[in-house]
């Protein structure tokens, strides 16, 4: 068994992983009362921009097996507004399956992204952590990452 990690297709990626963001949002959305409706069109609109990366890792049991997804990295890239002539990279959704993260799957997945976003150019990486999974922050930190920012947030609609 080996660990595959590859840039995808939005539609390439999508079928396969609504589960799995389901189950992403059910552990650590902010707002789980809400029901989460993605915007495929949205999606689909920032692929057609050249806007959306979306980086996977699969693993490959062999050739009998189809590759089975285990995380996925998504990113909104595009000129970074706090510097000029940059291109920043914006964390949409960062997942690996529970039983997977005792290992190194979300590093490699991380640094899988990072080679390929700065082969495209990227000056910058923004991540998003939240409060109740510390643990990514320090994966981060260990990564090279700084705390920048915190992210308020506050639902207007009932």
């Amino acid at each position: 068994m080996r660990l595959l990690l590859r840039r995808e297709t939005f539609n390439g990626f999508y079928p396969e992983a609504l589960p799995m963001l389901l189950r992403h949002h059910a552990e650590l959305d902010d707002f789980p009362e809400l029901p989460l409706q993605i915007d495929e069109h949205l999606y689909r609109q920032s692929e057609a921009f050249d806007e959306l990366r979306i980086f996977t890792a699969r693993l490959d049991r062999g050739p009998a097996d189809p590759l089975t997804l285990i995380g996925y990295a998504i990113f909104l890239i595009g000129p970074d507004t706090r510097h000029q002539g940059s291109i920043g990279a914006r964390q949409d959704a960062v997942y690996v399956e529970p039983e997977q993260r005792k290992g190194t799957v979300g590093i490699q997945l991380l640094k899988f992204a990072e080679q390929e976003l700065r082969r495209e150019g990227v000056s910058v990486v923004y991540h998003f952590v939240k409060r109740t999974h510390p643990e990514f922050g320090r994966i981060l930190a260990r990564q090279g990452y700084r705390e920048t920012e915190t992210v308020w947030a506050k639902r207007l609609t009932p």
